[in-house]
């Protein structure tokens, strides 16, 4: 295989058999596939169809058998309660073993559903593992979903067995898993028989005899389980993402694919090493937990760090620095969300410079499109790469990105990158036509997507084909706004609700957020269009300023007005910015426009399950309500 990023593209877009089956020759496998590209039922693509393999003996069993058992696969980072643990592979294996063994015990069994609904502990990992080796399918509900959303989830996937905890730890308080849990199981329609419960010391919990059993003890008690080996389409994992209707969308990931593409991406996008230290400062409950503080480290043996904290406030705005420092971290990849939220504590970087960062080569980032402002500041704190990149749930990994352990690249800020192998990225108009380089269009994939994407919707094929496949035959849908630039950059504008369209210009309001974010009083901003009887859409600017400054509002709205002005033009008709405190997001870290813009356009609108403060709303709304008249 080549070794340069433009001939390792065209040769998974031309060749895609022979690219993806050399990778493929990488992981171990009980028996060889027979096809590793089956397109008998396009455009519902599969890969590797005919293999058998299990995900969990490539992610540990394989590297203790290759004598790395001694290296260490996880630490667990905790500042919210003080504590610190290691697992070496050796450990991890058996570990994993042993929860499988008692998944067993219970009763669960091959295709079986288990939903694990944990904070950031090792047992939640474990528990991610313990169904992958023995083929039954998980799937991880963020601890921050109350009862209502948990339940269903419940519904739809039909577990077998919940796994939970008795409580999280957060800087605000305790959070009282078992008691979310027994109002989701209250709501849900699905009866559930067993719950499988880790006692956390901070809070016990009252088990309820019948359905709830200790996890320590099921445990202790367990026979170890041998890995089984699925088929390579066997659905790993759901992962539930939100949905138009209100009905949660359950993402189905492969196996086989997923494992294939993950290794590579962790050697050739982050440019890690088997044996060096990935921190991905995320969740398990996300997609980003699932392929980057789970799976892909520990196909690649890396040794990943599961941190249960936040970027600010456990303790201050230096709390990635320092597990940076103590863990010899060698890549750090984290949310924008998060890296606005320590600029914004640290704009002058002072807690940055209390950590000795040398181990650091890169910092990844990704979850939303990043603003040119924040990137640079971080470039400036760390001097070390800033690499934004795109992907989604359904993806699993990078659309596009800067391929690190290939070459390196011109990092072009403001872009997401170039397209990572077997993603051929166009960028459409209304009737399906490619729009020529620098015009904003429908990002789409052209078919098939490369292994590691999404299989299906859980229990349905017919959603799946309406909301990726329908609007543009031959390809998938991103749901996402932007451009290709001449030197063929990606740049992710916002989702395509949020092009907004201005007096018949069509406007995207990402590109209206970069503006107001390189102002360098402000911390971060969102834009939304919202109805004008004149106009046809309006856009609307909301941002927060950065810590520490000290100014009249009105004047700092103005610049922000006259900035967009002189940047975009009178065309983006910008009269409408205010400044607040802070900005309704969800939980993983997404700013709720649509929310907003139905707030502004006096529509009806609850608070979403996923929000982290319904209380901001309030703000939110008086305030639109005051710019509006």
């Amino acid at each position: 295989m080549t070794t340069n990023y433009a001939s390792i593209h065209e040769y998974s877009l031309s060749e895609p058999e022979q690219f993806w089956g050399e990778l493929g020759d990488q992981i171990e496998w009980e028996r060889r596939w027979d096809k590793v590209l089956d397109d008998a039922d396009a455009p519902f693509y599969r890969w590797f169809s005919g293999g058998r393999l299990n995900i969990c003996h490539n992610a540990l069993d394989r590297h203790v058998e290759a004598g790395h058992g001694d290296q260490t696969a996880v630490i667990w980072d905790s500042p919210v309660t003080g504590q610190q643990a290691r697992y070496s592979y050796a450990e991890l294996r058996d570990g994993v073993a042993r929860v499988a063994g008692a998944l067993r015990a219970a009763g669960v069994e091959h295709g079986d559903r288990v939903i694990i609904y944990m904070p950031m502990v090792p047992e939640a990992i474990m528990g991610m593992l313990a169904c992958a080796r023995i083929g039954a399918i998980h799937s991880v509900v963020f601890g921050g979903f109350a009862g209502p959303e948990l339940a269903k989830r419940i519904d739809d996937a039909e577990p077998k067995l919940v796994m939970s905890a008795s409580c999280g730890i957060e800087p605000s308080g305790i959070v009282d898993y078992h008691g979310l849990l027994e109002r989701g199981l209250e709501l849900a329609e699905h009866r559930v028989e067993q719950c499988m419960i880790l006692q956390r010391e901070t809070r016990r919990c009252q088990l309820q005899a019948g359905r709830d059993f200790d996890w320590q003890e099921a445990v202790a008690a367990a026979e170890p389980a041998e890995c089984v080996a699925v088929d390579a389409n066997h659905p790993l994992y759901i992962l539930y993402t939100s949905g138009t209707t209100g009905r949660p969308k359950g993402i189905v990931r492969d196996t086989a694919g997923y494992a294939v593409a993950l290794q590579w991406s962790m050697r050739n996008i982050y440019g890690l090493a088997p044996g060096e230290v990935y921190f991905t400062a995320s969740d398990i409950g996300w997609v980003v937990g699932h392929s980057y503080i789970v799976y892909g480290p520990l196909l690649n043996r890396n040794t990943t760090i599961v941190f249960e904290g936040k970027p600010v406030g456990t303790p201050d705005a230096g709390a990635f620095w320092r597990v940076v420092q103590e863990h010899g971290v060698r890549a750090l990849f984290t949310a924008p969300t998060a890296l606005r939220a320590i600029k914004k504590e640290d704009p002058h970087g002072e807690t940055v410079a209390q950590y000795d960062l040398s181990t650091l080569r890169a910092f990844f980032v990704a979850g939303e499109r990043s603003d040119p402002d924040s990137v640079h500041w971080a470039e400036r704190q760390l001097s070390v790469p800033v690499l934004d990149h795109w992907w989604q749930t359904e993806t699993g990994w990078a659309i596009t990105g800067y391929p690190m352990g290939i070459e390196s690249i011109p990092v072009e800020v403001g872009s997401a990158g170039v397209p990572m192998p077997g993603y051929d990225v166009r960028v459409l108009d209304e009737s399906g036509n490619d729009q020529p380089r620098g015009e904003l269009g429908n990002v789409a994939i052209r078919l098939p997507l490369p292994p590691g994407t999404l299989l299906t919707l859980w229990n349905n094929r017919e959603g799946h084909r309406q909301h990726y496949l329908q609007r543009y035959p031959g390809h998938y849908l991103t749901g996402d706004s932007g451009i290709i630039d001449e030197a063929g950059y990606v740049h992710i504008m916002s989702r395509i609700d949020d092009v907004i369209n201005v007096a018949g210009h069509r406007l995207s309001t990402g590109q209206m957020e970069e503006v107001l974010s390189n102002h360098p009083d402000v911390a971060e901003a969102a834009v939304f269009g919202v109805a004008d009887a004149d106009k046809g859409q309006i856009p609307v600017g909301l941002v927060v300023a950065n810590q520490g400054v000290e100014r009249d509002e009105s004047e700092l709205a103005a610049e922000l007005i006259q900035r967009v002005r002189d940047e975009i033009g009178p065309v983006a008709a910008f009269r409408n910015c205010a400044v607040v405190k802070r900005l309704p997001k969800t939980r993983s870290g997404k700013t709720l426009r649509g929310t907003m813009r139905n707030i502004a356009d006096g529509k009806e609108w609850t608070a979403p399950a996923t929000i982290d403060d319904p209380a901001i709303l309030e703000e939110i709304e008086a305030e639109l309500q005051r710019l509006r008249g």
